[in-house]
C-alpha cells in the first residue's frame, strides 16, 4: 500500500499544526527581508579593451593596433563577437559574449581576456597606452545628484561634491560613487614662440627648468642616538604663483617666467564630458547598490544622509535629485502588490461563489500558506521582489489554488456519500495525488523554455520560471498535507447531498451526450478552428520587449563626427532652452559628450564621445511623456536640422537602441559605404520609418603637413622634434604636476590663443633648430586639407557600416522589417562576393531570444512526455493527452486579435506556459475516466460521469486563472501574456472538457470494447 501523505497529516495533526505556523512565520520574516528591485538582474556580457597609441592615424591605429588586439580577441572562450570602433590614436573594442555563457563562466573568461592581451601587448607597437579594461560595463547607478553653483568656481563646488561623495560612501548598500561633468583643473604656461625666438630661450631648456624644480625625490635621512630624522628640500610647486616667479638664467642674465609667458589656472582643455542639470552646468553623484542590496532601504539611507548634507552646504550650492530608483520601485512594487491582492480577491470570490462559504474558506486558507512557503524560499534563493518575480506570483497564483480545489471537491465528494471526516480527508490524496503531481509537473515543464533559455532575455526572464515552479511545488504539499486537515476542521456534509445537479451542469451535460453521438463532427470542428487559428496568427503583429511605463524620455543628439565637445555643448543648450518651462517636463538631467550612465539597467549605455550629446527628460506622468515626445520630435526636426536626434522612452528587456537596424560588412570600406547609400535609400523610401542614419560615414577634414625630409636634415630637425614642438603649441603638452591638496594639476605648456588655432600662425610657426636659432615651419614644409573617417566601425575584424531608423509611431519593428524584407533581399543578391546585409537590432535580438528559447522546447516536451507515460502507461492516453496541448493556441489568436495586443517574446514565454497547464487538466480528466471505467462502467458512461465529475473544478482553476489575471492584464510588460493565458486558457479549457472525451471515445474507447 502507498504511503498516503494525507492520512500521516490527519494523524499526526499537532507536528502538522505546528509546521504550519512555522510555515507563515518563515513566510512574514523572509517577505520583510527580501530584496527590491525594478527589473531582475541579469549580467551585461560585454567587456571594453581600450587601447591609445597618441599621434597615429586612423590608418596606422586601425591596421597596427586594432587588428592586432581583435585577432588575439578572437580566441575568447564563449564569444560571440567583437565590435571596434578607431579613432585617430584611440581603439574601443566590444567583447560580446554568447547569451548561453552562465554568470558564473563571465569572471574567468574575463580573466582569460586580459591575460591573453597582456601576453601579447609587447608586439603592440611602441608608445601605445594601455590596454585597459572595463568588465564592469553594466554596472546600475540607480540614485544620481546633481550638485549646482551660484556664486561658486567649479572647483569650490567639486570640494563640496568630494565631500558629499566621502560621507554617502559610509552609507550601508553602498558599493560605489561615480562623479559626473567634474572638470581637472590645469595651470595653462602659454607663451608666444616668436618672442622666446627673439629672446634665444630654447623651450626644452624651459621644460626641463620646470621638471628639476618640481621635481619629488628622496633628500636623505639623519639618524642620530636618539631619533631618525627626514631632510625635505623646499622649491615645489604649491601654486600657479610659484610657477609664474620661477627665474631663468638666459644671456647672462636672470628672467621671470612671468615676464616671457602668461600662467593662469584653469581648466582641462577641451574639457572632459559636461553634465547638466535642468539647462544649468552641475556636478554629479551617481550611486550604485551592492549586489544583493534592498534598493528601498538604500533610498531611505540617502535620504538621510543627503539631507544632513544639504543642511551644511553653504548657500548656493543646492543639490537636485536626478534619478532616484528607490522611487520608482517603490511604486512599481506597490501597484504590483495591488495587482497581487485584487488577483487574491477575485480568486476567492470565485472560490466562495461556486463551493459555498465552508468549502471556500478552505481554499482561502491555503493561499496565504502557499504565499508565506514561496516567500521562504524566494528568500533562502536571493529572489527578490522586482517586475518579473511579482508577475510570476500573480501568473501562478490561480495555479496555485488547484490542488487545494481539487482536494475540497474530492473531499465534499465523500462527505456526501457518507464517508466519515478522517476517511474523506484522505480520500483525494488516495485518487488524485500523484494525477496531481503529474499535472502540476507537466505545467512547470511548461515554463523550463523561460527558465533555461541561454540569451540575454531569457535570464531576464528566468525568476518567471523559478517562482512559478516554487509556488506549484509548495501548492501541491499544501493540498495534500495541509488542506486535509483544514478541512477535518471545516467541512461539514453539503446540504444538497443527493440533490438533483444545478442547471449549468445539466446543461453541459446534454451538449456533452450530444458531442459524444456526433463525435466525429466535434472532432472535425475542433480541427478546423485551430486551422483557422494558424491561418490568422499572421494577422497578429510582432513584438521582441515593449517600451517601459515610466515617465523618463532619452534624446539623443549626435553631431557630425568631427563636432567638437563645444559644438555638442551648444546644441545641448538649445535643447535645454526649448524643455525650459515647458508644463510637461518634471525635470531632466544632460549629458554633453557621452550618454547617460546607467542609471537603470536595460539602458543602451553609450560610451564618450565628443559629438554625442543626450539628455533625460523626466515628464510629469505617462500621458506628459507622450505629449513631449511629439513635442520633441518636431522641435528637433524643425530647430536641428543637421543632428541626428531620436526620442525615446526607456526599453525593457535587454537593450537594444534603433529599432531598425542592418549592418553591411565587408573588407573594402569604400565598397561598404556605397553598398550603405543604396541600402539607406531602400529604408527611407519606406513610409514607416524615420530619420534613417549611419553609425559612422561621414569623412572629415585633416590638416596634411608633408615635411621635405632633406631640407629638414639640413636644419637638423627630425620627424619626432617637430612633432613634439607641434604639439606643445597647439594641443599643449603637461610638463609637471602641482600638489594641491587631494588634487593632482597638471602644468601645460602651449602656445598662446592666437598662435594655436589659425592656419596661417601655424605656416609662420618659429619652429627652434638645435643651433639656437629659429626657422619658420613653411620653409622645410607644405600644407593641404585631406578628407579622413574621423572613426571606423568593425565587427569580426571587417569594417561593418550600419544603417539604422527609427520607426511611425504606433509601428512595430518586426511589421517593419517584414516590410522591407523583399526590397533588402533584392539589393543583397546584387553584392559583390564577400559583402553581405544583416539584420540587426529589435528584429536580431528578438529572433536571438526566441532561438534560446526554442532549443529548450525539445527538453520541455521530453519532460512533459515522461511525465504523462509514468502517470499513463499508455502511449493511446498519452497521445490523446498531448493532441488538446494546441488547441489554446485558438484562443490565445482570438485574445490577441480582439485587444490588439502583440505577440512578444514574454507573450510566446506564456503560450508554452499554457501548453503545461491544458495537460494538467487534460491528464487528470483522463485519469478520472479510466477510474470510472475500472469500476464496470461502459466507455461512455464513463466519458459523460468523470467529465461531469471533473468540470467543477478544472472550471473553477480555469475561470480563477482567467479573472485573476485581469489586474496585470493593462500593464504594458505583462498585458499581452495575460491576454495570451485568458484566451487560450479558457478556450482550451472548454475543449478539454468536449473536445477529449469526444476524441476518446472516437478512438481508445472504441478500441477497448473491441478488445472486450
Amino acid at each position: 500500500m502507498r504511503f498516503n501523505l494525507s492520512e500521516w497529516a490527519v494523524r499526526e495533526r499537532s507536528l502538522v499544526i505546528y509546521f504550519m505556523l512555522a510555515v507563515i512565520g518563515a513566510g512574514l520574516f523572509a517577505y520583510t527581508r527580501l530584496g527590491r528591485a525594478e527589473d531582475p538582474s541579469f549580467i551585461i556580457k560585454t567587456m571594453v579593451v581600450q587601447a591609445a597609441w597618441p599621434g597615429a592615424s586612423v590608418e596606422d591605429t586601425l591596421h597596427q593596433v586594432t587588428e592586432r588586439l581583435e585577432r588575439t580577441l578572437q580566441e575568447t572562450p564563449h564569444l560571440d563577437f567583437i565590435r571596434s570602433y578607431t579613432r585617430p590614436g584611440v581603439t574601443t573594442i566590444f567583447v560580446a559574449l554568447k547569451g548561453s555563457t552562465t554568470a558564473a563562466e563571465v569572471p574567468d573568461t574575463w580573466y582569460h581576456v586580459r591575460k591573453s592581451i597582456g601576453d601579447m601587448a609587447h608586439t603592440l607597437p611602441r608608445g601605445v597606452v594601455g590596454p585597459g579594461f572595463n568588465d564592469e560595463f553594466g554596472d546600475t547607478f540607480g540614485l544620481i545628484y546633481g550638485f549646482t553653483a551660484d556664486g561658486f568656481t567649479h572647483r569650490e563646488l567639486r570640494d563640496y561634491v568630494e565631500q558629499a561623495r566621502s560621507t554617502l560612501l559610509h552609507v550601508p548598500d553602498v558599493a560605489k560613487i561615480e562623479l559626473l561633468g567634474e572638470q581637472d583643473e590645469q595651470i595653462f604656461v602659454e607663451f608666444s614662440m616668436r618672442e622666446l625666438a627673439n629672446l634665444g630661450i630654447n623651450r626644452a631648456t624651459l621644460i626641463a627648468a620646470l621638471r628639476a624644480q618640481n621635481v619629488v625625490q628622496p633628500s636623505g635621512t639623519i639618524q642620530t642616538g636618539d631619533e631618525k630624522l627626514a631632510i625635505d628640500v623646499t622649491g615645489a610647486f604649491g601654486s600657479e604663483q610659484d610657477i609664474a616667479n620661477i627665474n631663468f638664467a638666459v644671456g647672462g642674465r636672470m628672467l621671470r617666467l612671468s615676464d616671457i609667458a602668461t600662467v593662469r589656472r584653469g581648466y582641462v582643455d577641451p574639457p572632459r564630458p559636461l553634465f547638466r542639470v535642468n539647462g544649468e552646468p552641475a556636478i554629479g553623484l551617481a550611486i550604485s547598490m551592492r549586489d544583493g542590496g534592498d534598493i528601498l532601504q538604500l533610498g531611505r539611507n540617502i535620504d538621510q544622509a543627503m539631507a544632513k548634507i544639504t543642511a551644511e552646504l553653504p548657500v548656493g550650492i543646492e543639490p537636485h535629485l536626478v534619478a532616484d530608483q528607490a522611487v520608482t520601485v517603490r511604486s512599481a512594487i506597490s501597484e504590483f502588490m495591488e495587482s497581487l491582492w485584487q488577483a487574491i480577491v477575485i480568486i476567492l470570490a470565485v472560490s466562495f461563489i461556486a463551493l459555498g462559504v465552508r468549502a471556500g474558506l478552505m481554499v482561502a486558507l491555503t493561499i496565504p500558506l502557499t504565499l508565506a512557503g514561496v516567500f521562504a524560499v524566494m528568500w533562502l534563493f536571493n529572489i527578490d521582489m522586482q517586475r518579473i518575480s511579482l508577475g510570476a506570483l500573480i501568473i501562478a497564483l490561480a495555479l496555485m489554488v488547484d490542488d487545494a480545489m481539487t482536494t475540497t471537491d474530492a473531499t465534499l465528494g465523500r462527505l456526501a456519500a457518507g464517508d466519515r471526516k478522517e476517511v474523506a480527508a484522505v480520500y483525494a490524496f488516495k485518487t488524485y495525488a500523484f494525477a496531481m503531481l503529474a499535472g502540476t509537473l507537466v505545467t512547470i515543464a511548461g515554463f523550463v523554455p523561460v527558465g533555461f533559455a541561454a540569451s540575454s532575455a531569457g535570464e531576464y526572464t528566468f525568476t518567471l520560471f523559478a517562482v512559478v515552479t516554487i509556488a506549484l511545488l509548495i501548492s501541491w504539499l499544501v493540498a495534500v498535507v495541509f488542506a486535509p486537515l483544514i478541512g477535518l476542521v471545516i467541512l461539514k456534509v453539503p446540504k444538497n447531498a443527493g440533490s438533483e445537479p444545478g442547471r449549468v451542469m445539466r446543461v453541459y451535460r446534454g451538449f456533452l451526450s450530444a458531442a459524444l453521438t456526433a463525435r466525429w463532427l466535434t472532432v472535425a470542428v475542433t480541427l478546423g478552428l485551430f486551422a483557422a487559428a494558424v491561418l490568422l496568427m499572421p494577422l497578429i503583429p510582432r513584438q521582441f520587449f515593449p517600451s517601459s511605463d515610466r515617465p523618463e524620455l532619452l534624446v539623443d543628439l549626435q553631431l557630425p563626427q568631427n563636432a567638437s565637445i563645444y559644438a555638442t555643448d551648444a546644441a545641448m543648450q538649445r535643447l535645454d532652452a526649448a524643455l525650459k518651462g515647458d508644463e510637461d517636463v518634471a525635470r531632466w538631467s544632460g549629458y554633453v559628450g557621452r550618454g547617460a550612465i546607467r542609471f537603470y539597467l536595460p539602458l543602451n549605455a553609450q560610451l564618450p564621445n565628443d559629438f554625442f550629446g543626450q539628455a533625460v527628460v523626466v515628464a510629469k506622468d505617462v500621458e506628459a511623456r507622450e505629449r513631449l515626445h511629439a513635442k520633441l520630435v518636431t522641435l528637433l526636426a524643425n530647430e536641428f536640422p543637421n543632428v541626428v536626434s531620436r526620442v525615446s522612452p526607456l526599453e525593457l528587456g535587454p537593450p537594444v537602441g534603433w529599432p531598425i537596424q542592418y549592418r553591411v560588412v565587408g573588407p573594402e570600406l569604400g565598397q561598404v559605404r556605397d553598398i550603405a547609400f543604396k541600402l539607406a535609400e531602400v529604408m527611407a523610401a519606406d513610409p514607416l520609418t524615420r530619420s534613417v542614419n549611419y553609425d559612422w560615414i561621414e569623412p572629415a577634414r585633416e590638416i596634411r603637413i608633408r615635411v621635405d625630409q632633406d631640407q629638414a636634415r639640413l636644419l637638423g630637425l627630425s620627424t619626432e622634434a617637430i612633432g613634439s614642438v607641434l604639439n606643445t603649441v597647439i594641443t599643449g603638452a603637461p610638463v609637471t604636476q602641482v600638489r594641491d591638496d587631494i588634487y593632482l594639476v597638471d602644468v601645460v605648456l602651449r602656445a598662446t590663443d592666437e598662435q594655436r588655432v589659425s592656419l596661417d600662425t601655424l605656416r609662420t610657426l618659429e619652429v627652434p633648430l638645435p643651433n639656437g636659432r629659429t626657422v619658420p615651419l613653411s620653409q622645410f614644409a607644405t600644407f593641404d586639407y585631406e578628407q579622413t573617417y574621423p572613426l571606423v566601425w568593425r565587427r569580426d575584424r571587417l569594417p561593418s557600416l550600419t544603417v539604422q531608423s527609427d520607426i511611425e509611431a504606433g509601428q512595430l519593428p518586426e511589421t517593419v522589417v517584414q516590410q522591407l524584407t523583399p526590397k533588402i533581399e533584392e539589393l543583397a543578391r546584387t553584392l559583390p562576393a564577400g559583402y553581405r546585409i544583416e539584420t540587426g537590432g529589435t528584429v536580431e535580438e528578438s529572433a536571438s531570444s526566441l532561438a534560446s528559447v526554442m532549443a529548450v522546447v525539445p527538453v520541455m516536451i521530453l519532460i512533459m512526455l515522461t511525465v504523462l507515460m509514468f502517470q499513463l502507461r499508455r502511449f493511446s492516453l498519452t497521445f490523446l493527452v498531448i493532441s488538446v496541448a494546441p488547441l489554446g493556441l485558438i484562443g490565445v489568436v482570438l485574445a490577441l486579435l480582439v485587444s490588439s495586443r502583440p505577440l512578444g517574446f514574454v507573450a510566446i514565454l506564456g503560450v508554452l506556459a499554457l501548453i503545461g497547464m491544458i495537460i494538467k487538466n487534460a491528464v487528470i480528466l483522463i485519469g478520472q475516466i479510466e477510474a470510472e471505467r475500472a469500476g464496470g462502467k461502459s466507455a461512455r458512461e464513463a466519458v459523460i460521469d468523470a467529465s461531469c465529475a471533473r468540470f467543477t473544478p478544472i472550471m473553477l482553476t480555469a475561470v480563477s486563472t482567467v479573472l485573476g489575471m485581469i489586474p496585470i492584464a493593462p500593464t504594458v510588460f505583462w498585458g499581452p501574456m495575460a491576454f495570451a493565458i485568458m484566451g487560450g486558457l479558457l478556450v482550451a479549457t472548454l475543449l478539454t472538457l468536449i473536445f477529449l472525451p469526444a476524441l476518446y471515445l472516437a478512438t481508445v474507447g472504441r478500441e477497448r470494447t473491441k478488445t472486450a
